[in-house]
This record gives structure tokens, C-alpha cells and sequence, in this order.
């Protein structure tokens, strides 16, 4: 794969590096550049000759010098974040410029790429489209650029770690959410086989980050795959253009309330080193580290409440904490597979009472303490005037959670990023691999089934548990009390936390990939197992091409080219190819088979053009995708923009596109708890049979509560199958196809009142089709769905297969809002601001065989007043942030996600002469503890101070 991957380099690169600018003797350019309100020299400021890669920035005097090949005559353009960008024309050698720059608004005056793949005005992108730039990110009122992302209008942004945040637009969130696309300086964080994007674990640190744009909704007409729902892109500073040592220092302190863990120090450091030599060559470096005590997920909602028919609904007493089957969010091995129906005689009666293991709180199963660690290198050469080529390297370890279809304990994940780019004015040329290993890794809830299944067989416990249960009610004991006395029969001698035997017996769990258990299953490990541990290499490639010589159109190019490498581990991902019973299975030297591949690639066009005397813009793309597992998709966009006058800017876009199955929705085979989580391709379901062979879960559940009320009225169980059979519900799941979405979006953006006041608005409608997700169905052992055999299966566990399917939803998903954003700037530049943003899911006249999961709250609202300067170098920044109350819905936890509301502050003081700056924050000043979905961490107060040096040792 690395000499394929090689030879495609040379066939790219070659040609492309013999090309040469048109050249003549070099030519010297000099100047000073100079704050005009203080007459002070300003260093850093970028000084870069339009439409090429040639520039460079001015020294701690203000000084510059540039030396260039380029014919006479070319624009040279002076530019710093803040102040008003000034363009000199070049006409003949011996310029020497002196600058004064002056301070500006920044409304409506950015530059964006993303929403075309081509710079153009935030005003007149076809697309919504947000930015950070360098000086939003340092005024921001929180303690991180990628925590500032919840601020800006559109996202949402889910905390299931200190070190592990995700982003979402426009519904249909999860943590683990394959729809948002993360670039970072054009690699895409997905990892691979975790499915999750890790842009804020081994992306850009807080000294290196340049600027983010966020573009709300589908993106997957220019950019393909995984951006269906939208996309962030961070850049990174240049080592031309950002010179010397940076040095950043963060303490902070969170659990200040003492509840779930003591007051505990956070602490980050960043160092990054910049340097270029005669603006020809130039290298940067970056370091940083953050460690501290992560949040904890302590909601122990019930999610089997006394009412259902999975619990005990014929006796109100059994409810609350007296529920025996209770089945909590933030506990595992508690849930329907633990779950056992126990008959026994009361009061004359036999009853049968639906109980389940007692299982283990997530707070006793996790490591506390979480670190990042990120260390990245690029090398930078000018061929010419015109290109640039770079080499670039990124290392990162983390630990943390995460949530997928349980929740993830990540211990030393390392992730590796290798990237050479040939970058032009008109041209760019990438090619990345990026390396995924999960390390220490495990998963909580086959962890929690171990540690029971360790103590006792599901069959034992319940012996124990029906004998003591009989006992006591025969002894008049009341119901409650009998029940909680034979729990503590039945858990005697299990491992209990805190105590030895119980770390002891964990770190054994953990440390074997076998999830099976071999007193459950022939061949399963001692004490069974849940190390998460996979191996992945993605390789990509990608170019694009600005055929600007054409008149008629703006015509843009662009291809790329994916493949995914997973190395079987034996649990979540095994050599398909291999007979049934051996997948799982070890080769004497260790392996699990051949490596599996997933592969993709595509290509688009871009046509822009300008009418009615410039006024409106029209953009038609197309693109054209294929992975060899499915038929070849085309989306297209179509796009308008049209400027009524220079301030108002309407805009309209329609587009079409589709998402391939990830990695983990297309291939996995992971067994946990007895219930094997499989990816939708056909060739996962051969042999096996659960797509056309299967009944649902949900009907399984109807089907059991009606056996067990006409077993309890003196049927055979037997019989009571036999008469309920047509409650079970045949699943017949389609092969797995991709998903898509047609959406509409409208748009206005508009600067007003002399440049104080923006306001920027827009609203979609979303059409999903083939959604996916995961239906949980029991496959037979005896015999086919329908037949006496499978019907008679379905009353014992150990005859039924039990798999959770990645595959397509039935019914077509409609969902709708709009979002509305204002920027006011006012008396001494003071600056009001805020955003509301409303998302929601048109319901569907018939159920569907899976939850969706749109889990996106109607309201979301921020507000913002801040001044960069209230009094000399001292500036603040004030945010509320209010969430409406969600239905959460995931295969993992299911519940109400209350309103709630936060306030983040920040004082900023500037101390230039130290080329430094204090900052001195909070998030969530008044520590009003929140949570953002089921089964998530619970987040208080973060109470920091950071110190920044800037900008030594430059030249």
C-alpha cells in the first residue's frame, strides 16, 4: 500500500514542481510600517505580493524587506487582523514605502474559503458560513478556540470529555458523529475505526491556531463523504507570515463544588517556534500538553421504569429505587441484557418479576485523570513565486471518553499525521496518511457484564436470587424488602470497588480483547474482556485546480482519492473472508487475517459567474462519487448571491448529497454483551443471516410481556409462544446503501448603520433519506423466522443470536430553522451580539425501525457584550448561553436533557512592552451543573487564568 500510495506522489508532484514563475532579475522591496493613531512601529504585520506565495512579515522595528523575481508591475498588499488593509501597485525597482496603518471594524469585511473551496467575501458566500479569526479567537469568553466553536451561531457542541468535544449544525447529533466533517489545514480528524473526529486531540494548539470557519449544513457537493451536516476547517499560522518563540501557560481549576470529585487543578502549556530564512525557507514547531480531572457522567435516570413491560408493572411497589429491573444511564451491565424473568410463588399466585444484574457505575470504571498531548513539525519551501511546497507532521496521545453505542474509556489513543502539500496560487496538491492506534483503550459495558459474569453465570445469580426472593416472601417479608435482600444474596462475593480484588480483576478485564467469558461461552477468555484495541491507516490524496485563465467563468477542478486499511483485531474488525468460526480466532503467529480495505474517490467542477453589472453571482458544482461497495453518487449545488445594493447581500442554494457508511457502520463485528454489533455490507451479513432472518427487539419485548402474563394465568410457556407468535415482527433489513439529503437554503447578510451593525440570517429545510442507524434483532438457532422452531427459540436467550444492525431507516426525514445573528458595535467600541438558532424534526405518520436521534434542542441562544479595549490593553468579554430542554435518543441512553442556561466571562490584559497578554476566565461562572445528553458527563465551573508570550526571538 506505501509504494502505491508513493508512486501516486511522483505521478502528482513531478510535473508540478518543474513549473517556474516568469522570472527576471530580483527585485527588492523596503518599507516601515507604522500604527498611525500612535506613531508606534508595528511588528508582525504581513506584507505579500497579490496572487502568489511571495511575502513576508515586518520586524520588532516595523522594518521590512522583500525580495521577489516577479515582472513589474504587481500589487503588494499590507494587512494586519484590526487594522484597514492598504495595496500599493509595484510599477519599478527602488520602492521603499512607509505605512501607517489604521484600526477598523472587521464587520463583513472577512475573507472565507470554505463555503466554495475559493477566497471571497463572508458577505457574498453562496452558503452559510461563520469565522473565527485570530482576534476573535484571543478575545474569546472561553478557555480554548475549539470551546469558543459553542458560541458561534449554528453549532452545537458536545462535551463528552475534558479533552473530547464534537461539533454538530442542523440536527442529528451525537457524540460520535459521523456527519461533521473537521479539517485541519486540509486533513480530515476522523479517526478511523473509533468513527469520531479528533480535531481538538491532535489538531492545531492554541498558539498555532490562525482561523476557523464553520459552514453550517451539507457541504458534500465540493468536499464529499462525511459532510452531510456541515463542516469546521482550522488553519494553522505560517511560519512566514508568524515568526519567533510563543510561549502559553493555563491554570485552571474545576469540581470547585466538591460534589463528584474534589477541587482539582487543570493545567495547559503550548510552546511554538517559527522561523524563515530569506522568506525562501521556513519551519515552525509545536508542543503542548493539557492535563487534568475530567468531568463525570453521573445521571442515573431510569431507563425501564416500573411502568413497561420489561419491568414489573403489575406491582407499583417495584418502582424508583425499588425497581429491580432498573436500567440507569451512567450504569452498566444493567441493562436488557442483564435482564432475566424470575417466576416464583406469591401469595398463592406464581408471578413472574422481570430483574436484572446489578451492575457497576461508570464513576468506578474510569481512569479520572485525562492528558492530551499533541507535538507537530512542518518544513516550508518557496520553488518560485508561484508555489510552495510543504511537509508536515502531527503526533498525538490522549486519553478521555467517549460515547459510540456505550461509552469508551480512551487510554494512550496515538494518533499520527504525515502530509506533503504543493500549494499555488491557483493550484493545490495534498496527499496525507494518517495513523490510528487506540492503545490502552476498553469499553465500559462488556468491562461491567465481565465483572458480574466473573462472580456468577446471569443463570447462577438468578438461582440464587429466585431461592432467597421465595425465601423471604414465604416468610411475610414485604415484596421490596425480599427483593433487596436477595440481590444481596445473589451479588455476595462480587468484586465491589475500591477494594483490591476488584482493581485487580479490572485491570485483568481490560487487558484481554476477548470479550467473551468462558463460563458463557466455549473459548471466551478466563474472566472475559473489553480492551478496545484497533489499528488503522487511512490514505488520501487530493487536488485542485483554479482554471481562472477562462473568461466566460471562474472554473474550479478538484479530485480525491481515499482508502482505509483496518488491521483485524479479532473483536471490533475481523477478516471477512475468512470461514465464520475463525474470524475471531488467532493465527499461531499472532494475526487475525488479512487486512480490510474500504476504499472511496470522486471529483467535482465549479462554474462561477457574475451578472446584471456584477450584482449577482451564480455557482453551479457537481460532484461525482464512488466506493466500490455501492453505485456511483451525484451531488450537485446550485447557488445565487445577489447584492441588491453594496450592503444587502441575498443568497439561495439548493444541493444534493450522500454519505458513505463509515468505517464502523460498514464493517464491524464487535460482540458485546453478547450482542455482536455488525456493519451493514452484505458481506458482513453472510452466513449468518441477520438482515433476512431476524426478529426486532422491540417486537421481542412485546412478544415476552404477553408469554409471561398467560404463563402467569397457567399456560405453558410452550403454549403462550405458540398463541403470541404473531407479535413478533420479521425484521427484513435492506442491504446497507448510503444515506442521503436534498437541502434548501436561503440567506440574507448585510452591514449596516456605517459599518456598527451586521445582521445575518438564514433558514433550511433538510430531506434524509436512507438515514442511518442501529436496529437490535435476534436471529434463530433451530429453524427460520415463522417457523414453530424460531417461534420457540425466542424463549431462551442461548438459542437466539442477538446482533445491533447498522442499516437504512424506512421513512424519509424532514427537518427545518433558521438562525438569526446580530453584531452591534457601539459607544467606545462596545460590542453587543448574539444569536438565536432554531432546529426541528417533522414527525412521521408510522414508526421507524430504529430511533433517529435528532437530538437537537428547538432553541439554542447566545449573547454576548464585550470591548477589546475598555480601558487601555485591558479588554472583557460576557456570554449567556441558553439550551432548550432535547428528548435524547441513542442506542446507548434515552431520556429528557433539560434546559439550560451558562455564563462565561473573561478579562483580557495586554502588556506590549513584555509582548505578553493575562487572560482571567470562567466557564460557567455560577457552576450551575449541566448536562448535554443521556448518559453524559455532568459539567460545572472551569475557573482559569492563561498567560501568553508572543513573538519572541523574532527577527
Amino acid at each position: 500500500m506505501k509504494s502505491k500510495l508513493l508512486l501516486l506522489l511522483h505521478f502528482l508532484f513531478l510535473p508540478l514542481v518543474a513549473l517556474q514563475a516568469q522570472e527576471t532579475n530580483f527585485v527588492e522591496i523596503n518599507g516601515r510600517v507604522t500604527e498611525q493613531g500612535t506613531k508606534e512601529p508595528m511588528p508582525g504585520v504581513s506584507v505579500y505580493v497579490r496572487g502568489t506565495v511571495t511575502g513576508t512579515t515586518t520586524n520588532g522595528s516595523g522594518d521590512f524587506n522583500l525580495k521577489t523575481k516577479l515582472k513589474f508591475p504587481f500589487n503588494l498588499v499590507i494587512s494586519m487582523v484590526g487594522y484597514q488593509p492598504q495595496e500599493f501597485e509595484i510599477t519599478q525597482p527602488g520602492f521603499r514605502l512607509d505605512i501607517a496603518l489604521v484600526t477598523q471594524t472587521l464587520l463583513g469585511k472577512e475573507v472565507v474559503v470554505t463555503a466554495s473551496r475559493v477566497e471571497e467575501s463572508i458577505l457574498k458566500s453562496p452558503v452559510a458560513i461563520e469565522k473565527l479569526d485570530i482576534r476573535a479567537i484571543k478575545e474569546t469568553a472561553a478557555p480554548s478556540f475549539y470551546d469558543a466553536l459553542e458560541n458561534v451561531k449554528g453549532v452545537q457542541m458536545l462535551t463528552s470529555s475534558l479533552t473530547f468535544k464534537v461539533p454538530n449544525t442542523r440536527g442529528f447529533n451525537v457524540p460520535n458523529n459521523f456527519r461533521f466533517m473537521q479539517l485541519v489545514d486540509g486533513v480530515d480528524m476522523q479517526a478511523a475505526t473509533l468513527g469520531v473526529p479528533l480535531g481538538n486531540a491532535i489538531g492545531a494548539t492554541e498558539l498555532d491556531i490562525e482561523s476557523v470557519e464553520i459552514t453550517p449544513g451539507a457541504a458534500s457537493a465540493l468536499y464529499g463523504m462525511n459532510a452531510i451536516n456541515g463542516m469546521a476547517n482550522l488553519t494553522t499560522k505560517s511560519p512566514f507570515l508568524y515568526q519567533g518563540l510563543s510561549i502559553y501557560q493555563k491554570v485552571g481549576v474545576n469540581h470547585v463544588d466538591g460534589i463528584d470529585r474534589d477541587p482539582s487543578i487543570l493545567t495547559e502549556t503550548a510552546v511554538r517556534y517559527a522561523k524563515a530564512f530569506n522568506d525562501k525557507f521556513a519551519f515552525k514547531v509545536n508542543f503542548s500538553t493539557l492535563k487534568g480531572t475530567d468531568w463525570v457522567a453521573n445521571g442515573l435516570v431510569d431507563q425501564n421504569p416500573q411502568n413497561l413491560a420489561t419491568a414489573n408493572p403489575k406491582f407499583p411497589e417495584l418502582s424508583g429505587e425499588n425497581n429491580p429491573a432498573l436500567d440507569q444511564w451512567s450504569r452498566y451491565g444493567d441493562d436488557r441484557q442483564a435482564r432475566q424473568a424470575i417466576t416464583i410463588n406469591y401469595k398463592g399466585v406464581n408471578e413472574t418479576f422481570n430483574v436484572a444484574r446489578t451492575g457497576y457505575l461508570e464513576k468506578d470504571l474510569i481512569y479520572p485523570k485525562v492528558r492530551n498531548l499533541k507535538v507537530d513539525g512542518s518544513l516550508f519551501y518557496r520553488l518560485n513565486e508561484k508555489l510552495e511546497l510543504s511537509y508536515g507532521y502531527r503526533f498525538g496521545i490522549m486519553d478521555g471518553i467517549f460515547q459510540r453505542g456505550n461509552r469508551i474509556q480512551l487510554k494512550d489513543v496515538k494518533v499520527q499525521n504525515h502530509k506533503l502539500e504543493l500549494k499555488g496560487t491557483d493550484l493545490l496538491v495534498r496527499a496525507y496518511v494518517l495513523k490510528e492506534n487506540t492503545g490502552k483503550s476498553y469499553n465500559l459495558n462488556p468491562l461491567a457484564y465481565s465483572l458480574d459474569l466473573s462472580h456468577a453465570t446471569n443463570a447462577q445469580w438468578g438461582g440464587v436470587f429466585k431461592n432467597t426472593l421465595q425465601t423471604q416472601v414465604n416468610n411475610g417479608v414485604d415484596l421490596v424488602t425480599a427483593m433487596k435482600v436477595a440481590r444481596a444474596a445473589a451479588d455476595a462475593g462480587r468484586a465491589e470497588p475500591g477494594t483490591p480484588e476488584f482493581d485487580a480483576l479490572k485491570n485483568t478485564i481490560i487487558n484481554s480483547n476477548n470479550w467473551d467469558i468462558a463460563s458463557v461461552v466455549p473459548g471466551g477468555a478466563p474472566n472475559g474482556g473489553a480492551a478496545l484495541w484497533q489499528y488503522s491507516n487511512t490514505y488520501h490524496a487530493d487536488f485542485q485546480y483554479n482554471l481562472s485563465k477562462f473568461k466566460w467563468a471562474n472554473i474550479l477542478i478538484g479530485a480525491d482519492f481515499r482508502r482505509y486499511e483496518v488491521i483485524p483485531d479479532g473483536n471490533t474488525f475481523v477478516d471477512l473472508s475468512r470461514p465464520l468460526e475463525n474470524r475471531t480466532v488467532a493465527d499461531a503467529n499472532g494475526s487475525f487475517g488479512k487486512n480490510q480495505y474500504y476504499t472511496k474517490y470522486g471529483g467535482f467542477v465549479q462554474a462561477s459567474k457574475l451578472f446584471l453589472d456584477d450584482k449577482l453571482k451564480f455557482t453551479v458544482s457537481a460532484r461525482l462519487d464512488n466506493n466500490p461497495e455501492f453505485s456511483p453518487k451525484f451531488n450537485p449545488r446550485i447557488a445565487a448571491v445577489y447584492t441588491a445594493t453594496e450592503k444587502h447581500n441575498f443568497r439561495a442554494s439548493f444541493q444534493n448529497g450522500y454519505r458513505f457508511p463509515a468505517l464502523f457502520e460498514a464493517l464491524s463485528f464487535l460482540n458485546n454483551a453478547s450482542v455482536r454489533r455488525v456493519g451493514g455490507l452484505a458481506r458482513v451479513n453472510e452466513g449468518i443471516g441477520f438482515l433476512e432472518n431476524s426478529y426486532t427487539l422491540a417486537s421481542f419485548d412485546k412478544f415476552t410481556a404477553a408469554v409471561n402474563a398467560d404463563v402467569t394465568a397457567g399456560m405453558t410457556r410452550n403454549d403462550a409462544a405458540l398463541k403470541n407468535r404473531g407479535l413478533l415482527q420479521v425484521a427484513n433489513l435492506p442491504v446497507m446503501k448510503p444515506e442521503s439529503i436534498n437541502s434548501f437554503e436561503v440567506g440574507y447578510k448585510s452591514v449596516l448603520f456605517d459599518n456598527t451593525l451586521t445582521i445575518d440570517f438564514d433558514a433550511y429545510h433538510n430531506s434524509y433519506k436512507g438515514f442511518l442507524g442501529q436496529v437490535e434483532v435476534a436471529v434463530p438457532s433451530s429453524g427460520p423466522v415463522g417457523s414453530d422452531a424460531a417461534v420457540l427459540d425466542m424463549l431462551t436467550r442461548s438459542k437466539q443470536n442477538r446482533y445491533r444492525v447498522y442499516t437504512n431507516a424506512k421513512n424519509i426525514y424532514n427537518s427545518y430553522g433558521s438562525s438569526l445573528g446580530l453584531t452591534y458595535i457601539f459607544y467606545k467600541k462596545f460590542t453587543l451580539s448574539g444569536n438565536a438558532n432554531y432546529n426541528a424534526l417533522s414527525k412521521n405518520p408510522t414508526p421507524d425501525i430504529f430511533l433517529t436521534s435528532f437530538n437537537t434542542p428547538k432553541w439554542v441562544t447566545n449573547l454576548s457584550l464585550s470591548n477589546r479595549e475598555v480601558f487601555k490593553n485591558i479588554g472583557f468579554n460576557v456570554v449567556w448561553r441558553f439550551q432548550d430542554e432535547v428528548y435524547w435518543e441513542s442506542t446507548l441512553a434515552n431520556g429528557l436533557v433539560p434546559a439550560f442556561s451558562t455564563v462565561d466571562a473573561q478579562v483580557t490584559a495586554k502588556l506590549p512592552k513584555l509582548k505578553s497578554s493575562v487572560k482571567l476566565g470562567a466557564t460557567n461562572l455560577f457552576n450551575k451543573r449541566y448536562y448535554q445528553f443521556a448518559a453524559g458527563p455532568t459539567i460545572g465551573g472551569l475557573y482559569y487564568v492563561a498567560l501568553t508570550i508572543d513573538g519572541l526571538l523574532a527577527k
